[in-house]
C-alpha cells in the first residue's frame, strides 16, 4: 500500500511539473503571473543565489514553517522510500492537534513564500486547498484537507531536476502494478 501511495505521489509531482510548464497555468492569488518561474536552467532557478537545495534543506524549511505555524508532525504519516530519500520530502501535520488547521496551513505557506518559495498554482474545492510552490529544482505541494473529520495536512516536495526525475521514473516503472 505504501509503495502505491508513493508511486502516486511521485506521479503527482511529475504531473505538477508538466502542468507548470504551460503559460499561465493555475491561479496565482498574489495577482502576479508566475508562469515564468518554472525556468529551464540558468542560475537561481527559484533558489537564492542559484544554490541547489537538497532534501535535508527542504525538510528543514518545511519543518520550520509548519512548526512555527502551530503544527506538530504526525509520525504515522507516509515515509519516503529509501531509494527516493534524496528526491522527495514528506511532512504530514497532525491536524487534530492544531488549534486552527486552516490558519496554520495558511501561515506555513506564507512562511515558505517568505523564504523564497514561489507560489505557482492554487486550487480550492469543497474545502480542500492545494498550493504548488517552487524553489530551485524543488516543487512542493502543500495540501490542506482539514475541512472534514480527517484533518489531513501534507507537504510533499519533489526534486524535479533530471537526476531525480530519472530515479522517480525508474521507481515508478519498478512499482507499476501489473494488469
Amino acid at each position: 500500500m505504501r509503495k502505491g501511495m508513493w508511486t502516486a505521489a511521485a506521479a503527482a509531482g511529475v504531473v505538477l511539473l508538466v502542468a507548470g510548464c504551460g503559460a499561465g497555468g493555475g491561479a496565482d492569488k498574489g495577482g502576479s503571473s508566475s508562469a515564468g518561474s518554472a525556468s529551464t536552467g540558468g542560475s537561481g532557478a527559484g533558489g537564492s543565489g542559484g544554490e541547489k537545495l537538497d532534501a535535508a534543506a527542504v525538510t528543514k524549511e518545511v519543518t520550520d514553517a509548519a512548526t512555527e505555524a502551530g503544527f506538530t508532525q504526525d509520525a504515522s504519516g507516509e515515509q519516503v522510500p529509501a531509494e527516493l530519500k534524496d528526491c522527495m520530502v514528506s511532512w504530514t501535520a497532525d491536524g487534530a492537534k492544531a488549534a486552527d488547521p486552516k490558519k496554520s496551513y495558511a501561515d506555513a505557506v506564507s512562511t515558505l513564500a517568505g523564504g523564497g518559495w514561489t507560489q505557482e498554482r492554487s486550487f480550492e474545492q469543497s474545502g480542500a486547498q492545494i498550493k504548488t510552490l517552487k524553489k530551485s529544482t524543488w516543487q512542493l505541494q502543500a495540501s490542506n484537507h482539514a475541512a472534514g473529520p480527517l484533518k489531513l495536512i501534507m507537504f510533499i516536495a519533489t526534486d524535479t531536476g533530471p537526476e531525480c526525475a530519472a530515479v522517480i521514473a525508474e521507481n515508478n516503472a519498478k512499482n507499476k502494478p501489473s494488469s
